[in-house]
């Protein structure tokens, strides 16, 4: 099958071709969305084999994997798209379990979780947060999961297609999850190595971008049920 690797990318020259020669040993092909970065994100990740596509202005993360996809599907005839991070924090090796049930017609939908299985050093505080999340997308959506904020997934075809995502922002990852559900899709969990170190932590959304993200995602709703 042609997996291709579709991995949004802010400001991540000193690691983003390290991550694309990571993804590339497991899939067909990576595309790379700068958001409109302000370093030598673009350059660094086309060094590396990737096709590099650009915001002219900076959409968040929900908005590179839409443009991302669009590309993976109608320019290279994806058959299977992964998400994948740009801040090395999540592992090539993971990519083939994750694309196995889309291989088999086991699932239409695979996604990563940090705890099923495998250690993971996540702070307290996002542990935390992820649980008051599983509780917040279950009462909206009827997901239940494991790991609601894992942005490390795989789609089939069909999938992509219909996930169309329209939140810009990290609301994306909720926005997905209730697609999900509202497209009657097949969907498995996976056991998913994610390393954190201070410097990706101190770049990651703070916990308290937590209540903005639940504002978008109510917003949405609302706008949908209109």
């Amino acid at each position: 099958m042609k997996i291709i690797a579709i991995i949004p990318a802010f400001n991540e020259e000193s690691r983003i071709a390290a991550v694309v020669r990571d993804a590339s040993s497991f899939v067909s092909g990576v595309v790379v969305v700068d958001d409109c970065s302000r370093d030598n994100t673009a350059n660094a990740a086309r060094s590396a084999g990737a096709t590099v596509l650009r915001h002219a202005i900076n959409r968040g993360q929900g908005a590179a994997l839409q443009t991302a996809t669009e590309y993976a599907l109608n320019r290279l005839g994806a058959e299977v798209v992964v998400h994948f991070d740009a801040d090395g924090q999540m592992q090539g090796c993971d990519i083939p379990a994750m694309v196995e049930p889309i291989e088999t017609g086991a699932a239409d939908v695979v996604l990563g979780s940090r705890f099923l299985g495998k250690k993971t050093n996540m702070p307290m505080a996002r542990r935390v947060v992820n649980r008051l999340a599983q509780w917040f997308t279950v009462a909206i959506s009827g997901i239940r999961l494991t790991d609601t904020h894992c942005g490390f997934r795989a789609l089939s075809r069909k999938a992509a297609q219909e996930l169309t995502i329209t939140l810009d922002g990290m609301a994306h990852a909720s926005q997905i999850q209730d697609l999900i559900v509202v497209r009657r899709l097949r969907y498995v969990e996976r056991p998913v190595t994610i390393v954190y170190s201070a410097e990706t932590l101190a770049k990651s959304p703070s916990s308290m971008r937590a209540f903005a993200i639940v504002k978008d995602i109510l917003k949405d709703k609302l706008i949908t049920r209109v």
